[in-house]
């Protein structure tokens, strides 16, 4: 991305934190990017970063195939920091000697500062602070030029440096970018500012002006159409092409049957009245529903509902003629996952609104998130003076409430589901919790259960409720809401909800679960 002049590269190395290191450094207003450690020399250099972070990993560094990166890189004279399997691989590299240590170290430990002069700067007033270990191997000796500036009872090198004339490398055996490392913001910023000299640039003003002005480029007078599933990312990337192309633009809302209540309405406020976006609104809950019977298979429903939300942009896509581009909601996460160290994911969800559409229908893509974290995307979407509403709407799965009617999807379940899911949206947001859950929602259960009302016995269904608290949805804790909230929820659905008998709550963390049922 030329328009940035400050980047830090994060060079992955299989971390499980390595995504949290580019979230901090963009935190601190500088911009970062993931990078696999495979690509070579002259691809990072192409860059032209003004820092480099070697991230964790899960190998030692005396692995058959260990992953490891030329040591050119290190003759560059551009600062790096080496992060825990990064600091191993700097020593390993550079002359050093790393060995397996007489404890792990893994979870909190007291780090004794013996340098405060560049990277701990401003740390530890008492000469110590917290950080999060998560390492086998420590460092032994040293390489030539370095000297150690911390340590912990386990480390007596939990972080080193090197900053002469020929390098400036400095290395930290535990993790800065976890919330557990109370100072880490810090340290991060203490390298990207003072070590690298980057400037706080980042922000999502100058993003909204730079990404108008390229999709402006890419699509210059022709048409654009946009997939609006009316969540965040979707909305956010129609929000802002509209603002680079304004008419040029039209928005395509499918309404399949599998939506929750009240969503074709409010994104149809949103966006065609209030926004006044080109829009077109396609009921579809017919032929959706049709396509659904019967059919219990979470799998088969996924496919089914991607098949019948192609063939329906399709059919419109030719109707609008002259159409040469298609908008989609790409995030960072996606890029990276495609190009990660570790390999693309194994499997392509099915439920992915646009998932093949590309290539089948051979539109260009214009992608306008696709540098942009989750919650960067919602910032964005403040600046581009989207409600609320939209911004901060919870993850909801691509199927829609297909997948959350466990068994087969009729008219009926689903208004069981929906007023089910009414409540809880509801209970969650009167107790000042919605925006500190990830996601929280009803499952309707293809079981029945006995139960008694006015002396009558009753045969009806089961609602589960689920929430849980994330980050970024990769792992996930079930919420800990309070009991009188849980309990409205229980007795509000029993009594509003007609065919409910009994609800449970889901206390699975993911993994082992995920976050959906289906």
């Amino acid at each position: 991305m030329e328009l940035w002049h400050d980047r830090i590269l994060v060079l992955d190395f299989g971390s499980q934190y390595t995504q949290l290191i580019a979230r901090r450094i963009r935190e601190a207003q500088v911009y970062s990017q993931i990078l696999p450690c495979t690509v070579p020399l002259a691809t990072v250099l192409a860059y032209r970063p003004k820092g480099i972070v070697l991230s964790g990993g899960p190998s030692s560094v005396y692995d058959k195939k260990a992953p490891s990166v030329s040591k050119q890189l290190f003759e560059q004279g551009i600062p790096i920091l080496g992060i825990c399997y990064g600091m191993q691989l700097v020593t390993h590299l550079q002359g050093g000697e790393v060995e397996k240590a007489p404890h792990r170290e893994f979870g909190r430990a007291e780090l004794t500062l013996d340098d405060r002069s560049d990277l701990f700067k401003g740390i530890g007033t008492r000469g110590s602070t917290v950080v999060w270990m998560s390492h086998g191997d420590r460092i032994e000796r040293m390489p030539p030029g370095f000297r150690s500036i911390a340590h912990t009872e386990n480390s007596p090198i939990a972080a080193m440096k090197r900053h002469d004339a020929k390098q400036r490398i400095y290395c930290l055996q535990f993790h800065p970018e976890v919330a557990h490392t109370v100072e880490g913001a810090t340290i991060l910023k203490n390298f990207v500012y003072d070590i690298c000299g980057c400037k706080p640039t980042w922000t999502m003003r100058s993003y909204v002006e730079t990404a108008v002005e390229q999709i402006r480029q890419q699509v210059g007078t022709e048409r654009v159409i946009c997939a609006l599933s009316g969540g965040v990312d979707s909305s956010v990337a129609a929000a802002l092409t509209h603002r680079a192309v304004g008419d040029q633009l039209t928005c395509v809302f499918v309404d399949n049957g599998v939506l929750r209540t009240g969503e074709r309405d409010q994104v149809e406020k949103t966006f065609a009245s209030q926004m006044h976006l080109n829009m077109r609104i396609l009921d579809r809950t017919s032929q959706f529903l049709t396509g659904l019977k019967n059919v219990t298979d979470p799998e088969r429903k996924r496919k089914i509902i991607g098949r019948l939300f192609i063939k329906n942009f399709e059919v419109e896509s030719k109707k609008l003629k002259g159409i040469k581009y298609l908008v989609q909601g790409t995030l960072y996460p996606d890029v990276i996952e495609s190009v990660s160290f570790k390999g693309p994911s194994a499997t392509i969800k099915t439920h992915h609104n646009v998932g093949g559409l590309p290539t089948r229908m051979k539109l260009k893509l214009v992608e306008p998130l696709r540098e942009l974290f989750k919650d960067e995307v919602r910032v964005l979407g403040q600046e581009l003076g989207l409600p609320d509403e939209i911004i901060w709407r919870q993850p909801f799965p691509g199927p829609g409430l297909a997948i959350r009617v466990l068994g087969a999807v009729t008219k009926e379940r689903l208004a069981i589901l929906r007023g089910a899911e009414t409540i809880v949206d509801q209970e969650i947001r009167a107790a000042g919790l919605y925006r500190e859950i990830w996601q929280a929602f009803a499952v309707l259960l293809p079981i029945r259960t006995v139960g008694v009302m006015g002396d009558q016995r009753t045969y009806e269904y089961v609602i589960a409720i689920r929430a849980v608290t994330s980050l970024d949805g990769m792992t996930a804790d079930w919420a800990k809401i309070p009991n009188e909230v849980l309990g409205k929820m229980s007795s509000r659905i029993i009594n509003e909800v007609k065919g409910v008998n009994r609800v449970v709550y889901d206390i699975s963390s993911k993994p082992p679960s995920t976050i959906e049922w289906e």
